[in-house]
């Protein structure tokens, strides 16, 4: 999967605040993807992060 720092992603499952794409901040063996609608960051392992995408979405 070709995932990029500035990509925005659809997850399979929203985050609290109710929204579904995030903003990916740093990849490696963790991807740090920042909450489009309350900002909050999260570090998710790679493998999951990849499992839980729906569709990726090429930033700029």
């Amino acid at each position: 999967m070709e995932i990029n720092i500035g990509d925005k992603i659809l997850m399979k499952k929203k985050h609290p605040c109710g929204f579904d794409t995030f903003t990916v901040t740093r990849i490696g063996m963790d991807f740090k993807i920042k909450c489009d609608g309350c900002g909050h960051e999260v570090m998710l392992p790679r493998v999951k992060c990849e499992k839980n995408i729906k569709k990726v979405i090429k930033g700029e």
